[in-house]
């Protein structure tokens, strides 16, 4: 795998020419901030990918497990949570090998399968007494009687 900038390409030039049928893949991987920017995502750190692309009768498929973190705000206090996610991929390219150059960008599908990992609500807060004020407190759902209010 290549990198160039913050975009990852697979050199397809082998399978293209069909010496091969199998490129493995494993690197350090980078998704552009500006993917990331407009979402819930603050950052994302130490992204590995470990897989392979594969050249089976005429489709080419990238199968591999991504491996990272990400930095999210704390649903509650608002503050940075490092988030480890692990993604499987599995991937059919659409476009027919005539349509490809002898590069692949995998930049699109990596971060397709980062969104799909982002949790709804996260915290680390475990003491839902520091959170409180006028006629409020927050309260952990354990702490919720059946009661009529």
């Amino acid at each position: 795998m290549q990198m160039s900038g913050d975009i990852m390409f697979v050199d397809l030039s082998k399978i293209i020419n069909e010496s091969i049928a199998r490129i493995n893949l494993d690197s350090k991987a980078e998704i552009p901030k500006e993917l990331y920017s407009f979402s819930e995502i603050l950052n994302l750190k130490d992204l590995n990918f470990k897989g392979e692309v594969e050249y089976i009768e005429g489709e080419i498929t990238i199968k591999g497990i991504l491996d990272g973190i990400m930095v999210l705000e704390d649903s509650i206090s608002l503050e940075p949570i490092d988030y480890h996610f692990q993604a499987e991929i599995d991937e059919e390219i659409e476009e027919n090998l005539e349509n490809l150059s002898n590069t692949l960008d995998i930049t699109d599908i990596l971060w397709q399968n980062i969104v799909l990992e982002v949790p709804l609500k996260l915290t680390n807060v475990s003491n839902f007494d520091e959170y409180h004020g006028d006629g409020w407190k927050l309260i952990s759902e354990d702490s919720i009687e059946n009661t009529n209010n």
